[in-house]
């Protein structure tokens, strides 16, 4: 039976990782955050503070590497920590709703800007994300190697729009801008209402850092993963870091807190501003890019996970092969496509990422948890530590954790209704479960 190949290296792995977080999020999700905090500290320190989360799931998700360099990333962990029946969920999930209803989502995201970028008709915009969706899938068939090179070369397109906005923002725009000084000089709320705004704002604040473990899935890809893959998580989160909280100076410094909270699209009203409408129409590529290299790393890496449940005998066996010759699961990238294009036929996908938005970060928590199991065989004799670990352990992990269940509360506090539809889908997997493990 063929294997995966060991292709990528640190490079690739480190794209990877920044390429699934950036997508679109970092374009759109600043003015939610600066509507709900009000001021120029609360909005940079709620960045700030989400950029601690997704670091800590880093290390997390590194020392799980570490431990287990295994295709399927955390279906592997969770498997291996709490059985099969926790790591089906899982896989379950993604392949019915998050990973499918992401890419449905995104891939009108993309056609969206597309259609406004060169005029589109309203019509050709389901066509042309079907496409995209189409293009990028038989890319990914043909091998991981073209996969990752396109996902290398999209995310460091990304990043060049990205500083082109940071760069135009920081040093052409002028320094007298109106909007600015109220930006600055705003007050800060009273200490209660300093809580309450910044918990509100850190969902969307998570959902933009959200992403660095979908590398993982890829381990069996990778050069020396147990070395590799934990650097390039923490380089990948530490690089987002980096240029989200300067994306967000950029943005206030053109827009101030108060323009940056009423925009709906604060990527381009900034660089309009700074550049006129060449400006909306740079940074509107720019989105483009990034968005069809989020859809890359997500078509390239969620159906291992889908492979690695067929070869536990939990899904059909011909998710479970890989092509003989380009050594990818074929089957499991083309169903994929298949049912996040009927998604995106039914209109249905964003209502699906609405019912399993606190399922993502369920398993979040869950796949942390595995790292408690893992500690406790060292302290038994029967695993031995790996080089990279978790620092600061048990603070570190129970903090990341408590972070997780927040976003769970906050979601279903928000919309109770789609959360129980979410728990009543993935309840839904049970009697799969049942079937699938008989047969096995």
């Amino acid at each position: 039976m063929s294997s995966y190949a060991r292709k990528l290296g640190l490079f690739s792995g480190t794209m990877a990782v920044i390429g699934g977080i950036v997508g679109s999020g970092i374009f759109l999700n600043p003015s939610f955050v600066a509507a709900r905090v009000g001021t120029v500290p609360l909005t940079m320190l709620a960045w700030v503070l989400g950029g601690v989360v997704a670091l800590l799931g880093a290390f997390i998700y590194g020392e799980l590497a570490a431990r287990l360099p295994r295709v399927g990333g955390g279906y592997a962990y969770l498997r291996d920590a709490f059985g099969s029946y926790p790591a089906f969920l899982y896989a379950w999930a993604l392949l019915l709703m998050v990973a499918t209803g992401a890419i449905a989502a995104v891939a009108f995201t993309f056609a969206s800007y597309a259609g406004a970028l060169f005029h589109l008709a309203p019509g050709t915009l389901p066509v042309l994300a079907v496409g995209a969706v189409v293009v990028l899938t038989a890319l990914n068939c043909i091998g991981v190697r073209p996969a990752a090179w396109t996902q290398n070369v999209l995310t460091v397109l990304k990043l060049v729009a990205l500083a082109g906005l940071i760069l135009a923002a920081l040093l052409l725009a002028p320094s007298g801008d109106p909007a600015a000084p109220s930006a600055t000089t705003a007050p800060l709320p009273a200490s209660p209402s300093v809580l309450l705004s910044l918990a509100t704002a850190f969902v969307p604040v998570l959902f933009a850092y959200g992403g660095w473990q979908q590398t993982n899935f890829i381990a069996e890809e990778l050069i020396e993963p147990e070395r590799n893959l934990p650097r390039a998580l923490v380089l990948g989160v530490l690089a987002v870091i980096v240029v989200y909280l300067l994306a967000n100076l950029a943005y206030i410094r053109v827009l101030g807190v108060d323009g940056l909270a009423a925009s709906t699209a604060p990527a381009a009203d900034t660089m309009e501003r700074v550049l006129g409408p060449r400006g909306r129409t740079l940074i509107s590529i720019g989105i483009l890019i990034s968005t069809l290299g989020w859809l890359d790393l997500v078509i390239m890496v969620s159906p291992r996970v889908y492979q690695a449940l067929a070869a536990d005998g939990l899904f059909f066996r011909s998710f479970a092969r890989l092509h003989p010759r380009f050594r990818t699961p074929v089957t499991a990238i083309i169903a994929q496509g298949v049912w996040a294009s009927v998604l995106l036929g039914t209109r249905s996908y964003g209502q699906l990422l609405d019912y399993v938005t606190f399922a993502d970060w369920i398993f979040f928590g869950a796949t942390a948890a595995a790292v408690f199991v893992w500690r406790r065989r060292d302290r038994i004799g029967e695993t031995t530590p790996p080089a990279f670990r978790l620092p600061g352990y048990p603070w570190t992990l129970l903090l990341f954790i408590l972070a997780a269940l927040y976003v769970v509360l906050g979601s279903i506090q928000s919309n109770p209704g789609n959360a129980l539809r979410g728990a009543l889908l993935l309840a839904a997997a049970g009697p799969v479960y049942l079937f699938w493990s008989r047969r096995r």
